[in-house]
């Protein structure tokens, strides 16, 4: 693990685990989680040869609880300044839920040769807000229940998200985990209340549309039919539409945090992507 310092002046926290010649794979976490959320993934894929990187974006986890820049473009510029600091080329880029926002952003702007393929799980993209061009979208006043969860009591609000919709575990028969709670209140609540807040509206109101266009590489995009973050509809089939080189996985009935309630699925299939 280690930090990178960006051009104003924020550390960025992140993991950099196996060989320095090894394929690399970046992760790229969910609102308002840390790179702790890839666990899973990162021990799997570090089990296969890969070089294995997540970082903490700012105001999240360990990395700076900065006043400005919680937004999308922001967030991309923060990881262009890792990739080139650890001169990552032909890299993976793996985002979940804003994380796959992120994901979209840096692809569509990275330099040549530094990405050779993307996978977006649960992710944001291509516009989660409910608007004149996007009326299958979210109205607005769901949002600003996140907002207002985030300022009024966010050590609750960070158990009622993993609790229930998160993990699905409001479903009749859903198998809980304590543990995947915990972990999440846990990392929460390790970031700035701040960044979090302001973080809403960059993985809400973020059009992707533009970026989506303009990636060339190969992309999965994977995303459960019962997300209840991330609605099915008006996310994962509109963006395979918008991409040049886009795959579409859905998985009936999974959640949106599907990685850590389904990994020994996601696992292999996002392996079989990146061999293919």
């Amino acid at each position: 693990m280690g930090t990178v310092t960006t051009g104003d002046g924020t550390t960025i926290f992140y993991k950099d685990w196996g060989p320095r010649d090894g394929e690399p794979i970046v992760f790229h976490h969910g609102w308002p989680l840390s790179a702790d959320d890839w666990d899973n993934q990162m021990l799997f894929f570090l089990a296969q040869g890969y070089r294995v990187i997540a970082h903490d974006r700012r105001g999240h986890g360990r990395s700076t609880q900065t006043a400005t820049g919680h937004d999308m473009d922001t967030y991309a510029a923060d990881v262009t300044a890792l990739t080139d600091a650890l001169d990552l080329r032909g890299a993976v880029h793996i985002g979940h839920s804003t994380g796959g926002g992120e994901v979209a952003r840096y692809v569509a702007r990275a330099k040549p040769g530094r990405v050779s393929k993307a996978v977006l799980v649960g992710a944001v993209p291509p516009l989660m807000l409910k608007t004149e061009a996007n009326p299958g979208g979210l109205p607005k006043e769901v949002f600003d229940g996140f907002r207002e969860g985030v300022a009024d009591n966010r050590a609750q609000t960070f158990i009622d998200i993993p609790s229930g919709p998160f993990y699905g575990f409001n479903r009749p028969g859903a198998q809980v985990s304590q543990g995947l709670i915990d972990n999440w209140w846990r990392q929460g609540m390790m970031g700035a209340a701040n960044a979090h807040y302001e973080c809403i509206a960059a993985f809400s109101e973020t059009d992707f549309t533009e970026d989506l266009k303009q990636i060339d590489v190969p992309v999965l995009v994977a995303h459960g039919t019962d997300d209840q973050v991330v609605p099915y509809d008006d996310s994962a089939p509109l963006t395979v539409k918008l991409l040049k080189n886009g795959t579409l996985k859905s998985y009936e009935g999974y959640p949106h945090g599907m990685l850590s309630t389904h990994p020994e699925v996601l696992n292999p299939d996002i392996l079989a992507f990146i061999r293919s």
